[in-house]
C-alpha cells in the first residue's frame, strides 16, 4: 500500500517564502559584486603603460568607426596599452586564453555595459551593431548574441 504524503498550504507558503528569500539573497550578492566592479572599472587606464599611450591616442581612436580597417589598425598602434589593459581587466575576452568561454556572468555584464558606453563614444551609437561586430571578433554563440540583443532592446528600446 502506498502511503499518501500531504503537503499542507502552510508548508507550501513556508517553502515558497524560503525559496524567494534565497533567490533575493543570491541576486543581492550578485548586485553587490557588480556594484563593486563598477567602482573599479577601467582604473588601469590611469596607470602606465595605459595612461600615456591612451591619452596620446584617444582623439584619433574616436574618429574611427568600430570594426573598420582604421579601427583595427589603431588597435595595433596602442597594443602595448591594450595588452596591459586586457591582462588586468577580466571583462575583456582577451583576458582569457579561451576568450568569452573563460568569462563568468559578472564579466559578461560588465563587458556589455562597457560596450554600451563605448558605442556612444565612437561609431554609430547602436549597441546592436556593436554586439554583431563583436560576435565576429570574439566568435561567441548565437545564444549569447541573442541574449545581448534582448538585453540591449530592453535597456534601449529605440536603438
Amino acid at each position: 500500500m502506498t502511503k499518501v504524503v500531504t503537503y499542507t498550504e502552510e508548508e507550501y507558503v513556508r517553502d515558497t517564502r524560503a525559496h524567494i528569500s534565497s533567490v533575493q539573497q543570491h541576486m543581492q550578492t550578485f548586485a553587490a559584486l557588480l556594484k563593486a566592479r563598477s567602482v573599479v572599472h577601467d582604473k588601469s587606464k590611469f596607470e602606465e603603460p595605459e595612461k600615456s599611450i591612451l591619452h596620446q591616442n584617444t582623439v584619433e581612436y574616436r574618429r574611427y568607426q568600430f570594426g573598420s580597417v582604421e579601427y583595427q589598425s589603431h588597435l595595433e598602434k596602442v597594443k602595448v596599452a591594450l595588452d596591459h589593459h586586457y591582462g588586468v581587466n577580466s571583462h575583456h575576452p582577451q583576458h582569457y586564453l579561451n576568450g568569452v568561454a573563460g568569462m563568468d556572468l559578472l564579466d559578461i555584464v560588465e563587458m556589455f555595459c562597457d560596450w554600451m558606453a563605448a558605442c556612444n563614444e565612437h561609431g554609430d551609437g547602436k549597441i546592436i551593431n556593436s554586439i554583431l561586430e563583436n560576435k565576429k571578433r570574439f566568435n561567441y554563440s548565437e545564444e549569447l548574441t541573442q541574449i545581448l540583443i534582448n538585453t540591449a532592446t530592453r535597456l534601449e528600446p529605440n536603438k
